[in-house]
């Protein structure tokens, strides 16, 4: 199946969700009705149906349809449960993005970074420390590490715009899982330097580790954002128990 076809549809609904085109709890049209405004098949749909489900926009519900579960909040959401560039969120978000490079060096692994990372002692390394500003306001400091062998050709132009879209787009790297673990942690000095806190003393922290489609990882970031300012999304769903497992208890 194209993967242009039902992401297209995919960003369309979501835009139409986003928007209140379709308000909170409404039923989606049916699949028949979808079918024939895109002009396309019903695998196609379902498709950018179950991506919309992942996301936490919408609950198919057996026999009666999909409803819009998405609800609007006024502050700025980075949605944990998928895998999407700065440019993307704040797109998403509606904001206007600018980055700022700090840092950008190659470097080698060693020791201490082995153990925070994931990469191995001696494996040639980008280093890549940015600001992130949303509507002119700096609220975020990333920490990038990515693996040379994979990333090849990362410059600081590519880095002030957008590593993923020269990762997917140039180098034709496929982007698949990130292992992320969420903490509040307490400021450094370089927080201090570069985001006004007001009377924060502690910052919402997003480490991942990011994979390809090969399983072999080839970024490590730590993301630190002011506290008030972003909401983390994610979305869950209760496994139900099998008739071995309850008598396991």
């Amino acid at each position: 199946m194209p993967k242009a076809k039902y992401d297209r549809i995919y960003k369309d609904l979501k835009e139409k969700i986003e928007t209140e085109f379709y308000g909170y709890q409404q039923m989606l049209p049916s699949e028949n009705s979808l079918v024939k405004e895109y002009g396309c098949s019903r695998n196609t749909v379902r498709r950018a149906i179950a991506e919309l489900t992942s996301d936490g926009y919408v609950q198919p519900m057996h026999g009666k349809g999909v409803r819009n579960i998405f609800q609007p909040i006024e502050q700025t959401a980075f949605t944990v449960g998928g895998i999407e560039s700065f440019k993307e969120s704040a797109a998403r978000n509606r904001k206007v993005p600018f980055t700022r490079v700090l840092q950008f060096a190659e470097i080698t692994a060693d020791i201490k970074i082995e153990r925070r990372t994931g990469f191995v002692r001696g494996t040639p390394l980008y280093y890549i420390q940015r600001l992130r500003s949303l509507d002119g306001m700096p609220l975020i400091l990333d920490h990038n590490y990515f693996l040379k062998e994979l990333t090849e050709g990362i410059t600081l132009e590519i880095a002030e715009s957008s590593v993923y879209d020269y990762l997917e787009n140039i180098k034709g790297l496929t982007i698949s899982t990130s292992k992320r673990t969420l903490t509040v942690e307490k400021v450094t000095q370089v927080d201090e330097k570069y985001i006004d806190l007001k009377d924060y003393n502690c910052m919402a922290v997003i480490t991942s580790q990011t994979f390809d489609d090969n399983g072999i990882q080839f970024e490590y970031t730590q993301s630190r954002h002011r506290p008030d300012y972003f909401m983390f999304q994610d979305v869950a769903t209760r496994r139900k128990m099998s008739a071995q497992d309850k008598r396991k208890l």
